[in-house]
């Protein structure tokens, strides 16, 4: 068989006008102006793409806060360690973050930061010479706060048990804390434990009894938030298994308990694409009636962006 070039004499066109197009000139970004607002900074990206799903994220947390909805932060380590905790630390003063969830590597950071100004150990060498996770300071006050907790406070979970040791032992840097500005703001923190994956687990003064019930009661405390979120914001920053899994859980939950949590808005922030937060935050939960949107880039740029945006908008900024 002899193959010949195909014929395009016969090509139907369309005109360009009638055409349907998927972007036009209202989309387009707009020159920016020195001295201008972060609002102003934020009106002028394009209404495409990543710019409008930045702009649509911060008037469902503004929209939610005006009409007195939680917005709850579920957070990994990372926040912490590219240096987020006085912005988080705000959020909560400034009454735009309701309740943070977490998990465990991030409580270890928040605790070393307030203990000694300083976090995240070189893994690779510290690996290799037995050191890794060895950290005493960092073991003794958590088990010990975890003792405390278990002992006096029968109906408060681990954020709660290591924000107020952190607040009340009046730790050398306790102003960059989130757990222990969240006790002394009277905002719940919860920590979400997977037994094995925390360095403080190496420890001989581990107690996973109680380490377990504090954790699970966090988790009850978790859902409680969760049941509140209609109409409100769910935002999933820098945690790809942890809070994603127990988000989906706590939603499973309370929708078997009669919460329909129909129109919640659902948000992942995170330096690449992955699937749990994608499937577990963005997609699934908010099902047909509500909204989800994942933001691709760096912590230390894109939450600073959403979060100081928010409260230029609430104080006055339009």
């Amino acid at each position: 068989m002899t193959w010949t070039p195909l014929d395009f004499n016969n090509v139907k066109t369309v005109s360009l006008k009638d055409r349907l197009s998927k972007v036009s000139l209202t989309d387009f970004s707009r020159p920016w102006h020195p001295g201008g607002r972060l609002k102003d900074f934020v009106e002028a990206l394009p209404d495409l793409l990543a710019g409008k799903t930045i702009k649509e994220v911060i008037e469902a947390v503004v929209k939610a806060l005006r009409h007195r909805r939680i917005v709850l932060f579920g957070m990994g380590a990372h926040p912490v360690k590219v240096g987020l905790n006085p912005l988080i630390v705000q959020a909560l003063e400034e009454k735009i973050i309701t309740a943070v969830g977490t998990n465990g590597a991030m409580m270890i950071h928040d605790v070393e930061i307030a203990l000694s100004g300083r976090t995240s150990e070189d893994v690779e060498n510290h690996l290799q010479n037995g050191t890794f996770g060895m950290a005493d300071e960092t073991a003794t006050f958590i088990h010990e706060a975890i003792r405390e907790g278990v002992k006096g406070f029968d109906d408060r979970g681990l954020g709660w048990v290591v924000g107020r040791k952190i607040w009340e032992d009046r730790l050398p840097y306790r102003d960059y804390s989130i757990c222990g500005n969240a006790y002394r703001l009277g905002n719940p923190v919860t920590i979400h434990v997977a037994i094995g994956t925390d360095i403080i687990h190496m420890h001989p003064q581990m107690d996973p009894s109680a380490v377990g019930r504090l954790s699970y009661t966090d988790f009850r405390l978790f859902c409680r938030l969760v049941s509140s979120l209609d109409e409100g914001v769910y935002i999933n920053a820098g945690s790809a298994v942890i809070m994603p899994e127990v988000f989906l859980k706590a939603v499973a939950l309370c929708r078997n308990l009669g919460y329909s949590l129909s129109k919640i808005t659902t948000v992942v922030m995170d330096f690449n694409m992955q699937y749990r937060p994608l499937k577990n935050v963005v997609e699934r939960p908010p099902g047909q009636t509500g909204k989800g949107y994942y933001l691709v880039g760096h912590h230390e740029i894109m939450i600073p962006l959403l979060l100081f945006s928010v409260l230029e908008e609430l104080k006055g900024g339009s």
